[in-house]
């Protein structure tokens, strides 16, 4: 029903900022919370943030351990889009983020609770 697609991936020097962006196409009447996941090599999909889709959905944003105070979640309803600012990237943020779509009316913070995941989009951080 809904297609996602992220983009803004690239390379950065440790301690610079990435802004991705996730672009909803399709019917989103469904959709309750978007979330990113990201996944580095050798490692399983984990959790980075999440936020609402709709203005009345409930659960407010949520963020890793990992990544709260240097990365930002956000959304533009209008233009069916999701953003993930980042900023004060280490090493170890290096992986694949992904988007993700639920229909839940809760922050979901595992993988089995997306139904609906864009292809990627690469971040490397280089020391």
């Amino acid at each position: 029903q809904v297609q996602l697609v992220e983009s803004g991936g690239g390379l950065v020097q440790a301690g610079g900022s990435l802004r991705l962006v996730c672009a909803a196409s399709g019917r989103t009447a469904s959709t309750y919370t978007m979330a990113w996941f990201r996944q580095a090599p050798g490692k399983e999909r984990e959790f980075v943030a999440a936020i609402p889709w709709s203005a009345w959905s409930g659960g407010g944003t949520a963020y890793a351990d990992s990544v709260k105070g240097r990365f930002t979640i956000s959304r533009d309803g209008a233009k069916n889009t999701v953003y993930l600012q980042m900023n004060s990237l280490k090493p170890e943020d290096a992986a694949v983020y992904y988007c993700a779509a639920t229909s839940s009316i809760l922050i979901a913070r595992t993988k089995d609770q997306y139904a609906l995941w864009g292809q990627g989009t690469q971040v490397t951080v280089s020391s």
